[in-house]
């Protein structure tokens, strides 16, 4: 040591506690911040699968390796990050004493080994990402940079600052090698090299051993003063954030919806209250603190913005920035929520308030006026409110899933965005006008086309054999082994009916046993849930799981088994059902058709033998990791698969997913047009998939191309098809015979007369013969059954129209108490009722009631207080609007409650009116039980038919005025592009024959 050594050490010294304090204060302003968050109690546990996969994706880089070169760049700047850190301590006593070292270990070879190796890595590695950053660099053209938006200021300031920590274990090992001269070409085989160019000078390895120092101070400064520097933050909060990540399996937060939340709970819409409830997120603090970590950790790579299919066609989504401004409005509005500050729904004070109730200007005053000025703009807004995410960023989301996916740190983007649509929806009532039809088709008619319930039987029509379908040709699931749920598309869309025919076929070639639901299937409501209307979504999953429920009674859980042709169906039914208590074994039909090819009861004997591409669909894919399966039956059915450049997991989405399906694209490129491109770069003669959605935008793709005179002569098929090309075909006749099961009565059933004596004693046997035994869920009790087929309920039923309520709250759409008492008291039937039966004080289907009363959002979600709803304007029209017509209601419903044969109060929201049938399908005319009225079950189709065309009618007149069904006016919906979603005037609506 001498004074110059001893005067840089002291001044390290004391500069290090001013850096330390500033990162210290960082880490506590992050902490605190963090801490504003909603709970979220389920991600902490269970502790060693959670631990073991942040450690597997520390040490193995499983996500970074995505990207090749990156991959191992960033794997030798961390490990040289984290392990150098015991060398940059070391520098602290270089500076007083060049020839310190660590007692015990410093002398080690292995020590001089791992101190060459990070030293060369660590150069190495932030070199070739300061290249790749450079390569990639948004200056022309900006939108095919990764990195366009991110933060270049503080990413040269981190970068320089690891190039000089790397050279700094160099030059500090190489001068006391030229100084002392001690030396091993076994662990000191660079250094030795470099050693040869430097001089003896033991001042000389204290100046290195400063810059080092200094360097590292640097680093803790500068990101203590700037919190929001991801770049440098994400190598502390990454490892939290992998371990708290969705899933505990490692799995990626993809597949189910992440359930809408509220302190920490799922929201029950049955007892929810929005004034103390969360409904999504409208303010930056509705986000639970895992959602707050997920801003901090975002690092700015821009691997989410490199796969965004919007981001890729000119829309203004990016994951990435959508991530950063959230990240920068929460740490800027931070200390107006630390001090107690927080707003209502109106948007007054009520945080820092005094006894009276006003605004406490005394604590007003210790907040800035940045902070404050933050306060005030709201979350989802555009340009002229000062909103933080623009409504343009908010629904271009497809939620197809790549940005999730392809996150190193395994940041949630698709969670946040439907959480941000939920709030919009539910609780501000903005949202895309098209969505008001389909919220208003699925919530009257089952089905987003709004098409009739007895019409999904139509497909089967057009087949030369026999489909059984539950309620007509089988009244248990006895003798079957799958339910063929074939879903909106699959029954109504002429282009995915060919896929349901040709999935129908092939099951029955191979002597698989199925039935189908026919007119009791509803929509699974993934695209209401993905357009954030949370309330809908609930009352279709419940009301299709008494459904299934009811279908597989008394069978075993490994059997109740349902096969989908859509992958938007597959994935609700198996990952969000769950959720609301509907669990079954789904499998998706290339899954089924493959297995059938493996175990030879399909065998192809004529290949395709034609260049065939295939688009991975992203609820097939990414969300649910089926990517094999397709593939293999492409393979058995002959085709020479040629691939996308995209493909796999890396698969560009077709854009209709997050309910895009039912949206016009206004901006930039239409993503279908820019797949089907990609596609033809294959020389393709058939395009194959997996899921309806993805076939009808593809078709639509490839014919716009071909008008222009591109893509001759190639066809958009789904996989099955494919298949059904390469088999024998069998004779209608026998196909028939494969799916015939003979179901023999269960005697058992019929043996505990005992327990069922009081039932039969007390009913009376005439009313039992003329009770709604079909189309669904009739009512005993008070209560009358709506729409003559509804939710069949013992004991004193609740009033159509919501699901119980708390307090004196009245449900959306339902009559007040005194009303419901009025209504005539149905018989109750002393046959067993078929459908969805429940016993006990029973809940009437129309709705998932709210407290408050509040209006329902566009056919969705009542709010309590003066919320609007979503869809909806003025109440009065809103429920003239939701009324039906008399002639609509069916025969059977008229034969059953002849003392109310229309609806006398008006419903509001996703409920109904007294009377009318619960939403989702109508109970058919062929269905009616009462055999004495031949007259009127016939009538009812004849007079459904002209009552559906006039509705259609309406709906147009409706669409061309720019008024909705109840006259208030309504911004007119976008005129449908070529290619696109729309129907031109004139077109015929899908799923129906000219």
């Amino acid at each position: 040591m001498n004074a110059l050594t001893v005067t840089l050490g002291t001044i390290g010294a004391a500069l290090s506690l001013l850096c330390w304090a500033s990162f210290i204060g960082g880490v506590r302003n992050i902490a605190r911040a963090i801490m504003i968050g909603q709970p979220a109690p389920d991600r902490w546990r269970p502790f060693f699968p959670r631990f073991k996969q942040m450690i597997v994706e520390f040490l193995a880089h499983t996500r970074m390796n995505k990207f090749r070169t990156v991959g191992w760049a960033h794997w030798l700047v961390m490990i040289g990050f984290l392990g150098g850190a015991m060398l940059w301590f070391e520098a602290y006593g270089q500076t007083f004493d060049p020839a310190f070292h660590w007692p015990l270990i410093g002398n080690l070879a292995i020590y001089h080994l791992w101190d060459e190796i990070l030293g060369i890595g660590t150069v190495v590695g932030i070199t070739t990402l300061i290249i790749l950053r450079q390569l990639n660099h948004p200056r022309v053209p900006e939108r095919l940079s990764r990195f366009s938006g991110s933060k270049f200021g503080p990413a040269y300031v981190i970068e320089a600052i690891v190039l000089l920590e790397g050279l700094g274990m160099i030059f500090v090992k190489a001068g006391k090698i030229a100084t002392y001269h001690h030396s091993n070409a076994a662990t000191d085989f660079f250094t030795m090299q470099v050693a040869k160019l430097l001089p003896a000078s033991p001042v000389m390895v204290s100046i290195f051993a400063f810059i080092k120092l200094m360097s590292g101070m640097a680093f803790l400064y500068y990101v203590g003063r700037n919190i929001t520097w991801g770049v440098a933050w994400h190598r502390f909060s990454a490892f939290p954030n992998i371990y708290f990540k969705r899933e505990d399996d490692g799995g990626v937060a993809l597949g189910a919806a992440k359930p809408m939340m509220s302190k920490g709970k799922p929201v029950d819409m049955e007892t929810a209250d929005p004034d103390t409830d969360t409904f999504g997120a409208g303010r930056i603090e509705d986000f639970s603190w895992k959602g707050w970590l997920d801003f901090t950790t975002c690092t700015e790579c821009g691997r989410c913005q490199s796969q965004c299919p919007a981001w890729n066609t000119g829309k203004p989504l990016s994951p990435k920035l959508l991530i950063m401004s959230l990240r920068d409005h929460g740490y800027a509005k931070a200390p107006y929520l630390l001090a107690g500050g927080r707003k209502d729904m109106g948007g007054d004070e009520v945080g820092l308030v005094d006894a009276e109730g006003n605004p406490n200007e005394a604590k007003l005053a210790e907040i800035s006026e940045a902070a404050k000025a933050e306060a005030e703009r709201p979350l989802v807004g555009g340009a002229e409110v000062g909103g933080i995410i623009d409504p343009e960023v908010l629904w271009s989301c497809t939620t197809c899933g790549a940005c999730v996916e392809q996150c190193p740190v395994d940041i949630e983007h698709v969670d946040h965005i439907i959480d941000m649509r939920r709030y919009q929806v539910l609780i501000e009532s903005e949202f895309p006008s098209e969505l008001a039809g389909l919220f208003k088709n699925l919530e009257n008619k089952g089905n987003p086309w709004g098409q009739n319930a007895k019409d999904r039987l139509n497909w089967i029509n057009e087949l030369d054999f026999q489909i059984p379908v539950f309620g007509q040709d089988a009244d248990s699931f006895d003798g079957y082994e799958y339910l063929f749920w074939v879903g909106c598309a699959g029954a109504y869309e002429d282009r995915a009916k060919k896929t349901t025919k040709s999935v129908a076929e092939l099951l029955a070639t191979a002597g698989v046993k199925f039935m189908v639901l026919g007119a009791e299937e509803t929509c699974t409501g993934d695209s209401a849930r993905r357009a954030g209307n949370e309330f809908l979504f609930q009352q279709l999953a419940q009301q299709n799981i008494e459904l299934l429920n009811s279908v597989f009674e008394g069978v075993e859980e490994r059997k109740k088994k349902i096969v989908v042709t859509c992958a938007h169906c597959f994935n609700a039914l198996n990952n969000e059902y769950p959720q609301v208590g509907g669990t079954y074994e789904v499998v998706h039909h290339t899954q089924l058709l493959n297995r059938l090819v493996r175990q030879k009861q399909l065998i192809p004997v004529a290949p395709v033998s034609q260049n065939v591409t295939y688009h991975d669909p992203c609820y097939l894919g990414r969300h649910n990791k089926v990517y094999n399966a397709p593939r293999e039956l492409m393979a058995a059915s002959g085709s020479n698969l040629v691939e996308m450049p995209r493909h796999g997991e890396r698969s560009m989405c077709c854009g209709a997913g997050g309910a895009r399906m039912w949206m016009e694209e206004q901006l930039g490129k239409r993503i279908n047009i820019d797949r089907v491109d990609e596609a033809l770069t294959t020389s393709p003669a058939k395009i194959a998939t997996g899921c309806p959605f993805c076939r009808v935008m593809l078709t639509d793709g490839v014919t716009a191309r071909q008008e222009k005179g591109e893509g001759e002569g190639v066809e958009v098929v789904d996989v099955a098809q494919l298949m059904l090309d390469a088999i024998e075909r069998v004779e209608p006749s026998v196909l028939t015979e494969n799916l015939t099961v003979i179901q023999e009565p269960k005697a058992p059933e019929a043996e505990p007369e005992p327990e069922a004596e009081p039932v039969p004693a007390a009913v009376a046997p005439g009313p039992a013969k003329a009770a709604p035994t079909g189309g669904g869920l009739a009512m005993k009790g008070p209560a009358k059954a709506p729409g003559g087929g509804g939710l069949a309920m013992k004991g004193p039923a609740k009033a159509p129209g919501g699901l119980g309520m708390k307090g004196a709250a009245k449900a959306p759409g339902a009559k007040a108490a005194a009303a419901a008492e009025s209504a005539p008291e149905a018989e109750a039937p002393a046959a067993p009722v078929k459908g969805l039966a429940m016993k006990g004080p029973a809940k009437a289907p129309g709705g998932l009631g709210m407290k408050g009363g509040a209006k329902a959002p566009g056919g969705g979600l009542a709010m309590k207080g003066a919320a609007k709803a979503p869809g909806a304007k003025a109440p009065a029209a809103n429920a003239s609007a939701a009324a039906p017509s008399a002639e609509e209601a069916p025969a059977a419903q008229t034969a059953t409650a002849p003392a109310e044969t229309k609806p006398t109060v008006p419903a509001k929201g996703l409920a109904m009116k007294s009377g009318f049938k619960r939403p989702g399908p109508k109970a058919p005319g062929a269905k009616a039980p009462a055999p004495a009225e031949p007259a009127s079950t016939d009538a009812a189709p004849a007079s459904e038919a002209p009552a559906a065309q006039t509705e259609s009618v309406a709906e147009t007149e409706q669409a061309t005025n720019g008024t909705s069904g109840n006259g208030a006016p309504q911004v007119a919906p976008p005129t449908a592009k070529p290619g696109g979603l729309g129907f031109k005037s004139g077109a015929k609506a899908p799923g129906r024959k000219n």
